[in-house]
């Protein structure tokens, strides 16, 4: 009986911005229908991990690999990595002044879906899922994040993966920026993008988004590796704990 294969599974990835080595081998396997959590400390690296998988070109990978659907995908350009199914969800989405929150969606997922998509099964589909949101009908005419606060460009962000339904969905610190009230609002989106088809990895620095969205496993990442995993139940004690216990835990190991 054939094993059932990691929907992503990253190898000894190692990568450098510039001259600076920032990810030092790491390895992580995710399947479809799993949530998986990145915790660590600022400058541990995880973002840089999120940025590299969508493969932003600032990013060289110049060591391991980043097999999606079992195909090594280091040298595929961005649109090409999201029209196979990834997607990233920006801690800080940038605004793109003259272009309309609803001509930016629908162009999206034209793009991914390699069709265009009705004008009335498009609205349908969009409503539904702003709705969910709590995204007013007032933000299809707006250009995108101009003048949105945090919540409301997290929202937009959460809108469009709904709308693309990507297989692997990148979360960038999405709590950043959020109160609790919109936190909630951004969390359930998360979890209405859980499927069995669908893998969530969701990178963040605390434990609060975690009591809304459960992840299955937890990841600690320090300088450049994961130095770390468990269950859900991990989130909780860094939270408890801190990361200096996990740093003392390593030293610890390594005397011995």
């Amino acid at each position: 009986m054939t094993a059932k294969q990691p929907l992503l599974s990253v190898q000894n990835l190692h990568v450098k911005v510039e001259d600076k080595e920032i990810l030092k081998g790491v390895d992580l396997n995710i399947y479809a229908g799993e949530v998986h959590a990145i915790m660590g400390r600022n400058g541990s690296g995880k973002s840089t991990l999120s940025y590299t998988l969508i493969g932003h070109p600032r990013y060289v990978v110049t060591e391991g690999k980043i097999l999606f659907k079992g195909v090594d995908i280091v040298e595929m350009t961005p649109d090409q990595r999201a029209r196979n199914g990834m997607a990233l969800a920006f801690q800080y989405p940038v605004a793109i002044p003259g272009v309309s929150v609803s001509n930016f969606l629908r162009a999206s997922v034209k793009a991914i879906r390699g069709k265009d998509v009705p004008v009335k099964e498009f609205r349908q589909e969009l409503k539904a899922q702003m709705k969910k949101l709590g995204v007013a009908d007032e933000f299809l005419g707006r250009y995108i994040n101009d003048g949105f606060s945090g919540g409301e460009k997290k929202r937009i962000e959460i809108l469009q993966l709904a709308l693309l339904k990507p297989a692997l969905a990148v979360l960038d610190e999405t709590d950043s920026g959020l109160d609790i009230d919109a936190l909630k609002i951004v969390s359930e989106g998360i979890n209405n993008l859980s499927n069995p088809e669908t893998a969530i990895l969701l990178i963040t620095h605390y434990q609060r988004i975690l009591n809304y969205v459960e992840p299955q496993f937890v990841h600690v990442f320090q300088d450049g590796r994961i130095v770390k995993s468990g269950g859900g139940e991990l989130s909780k004690e860094l939270e408890a704990r801190g990361y200096d216990w996990v740093l003392q835990e390593l030293t610890s190991s390594a005397v011995s």
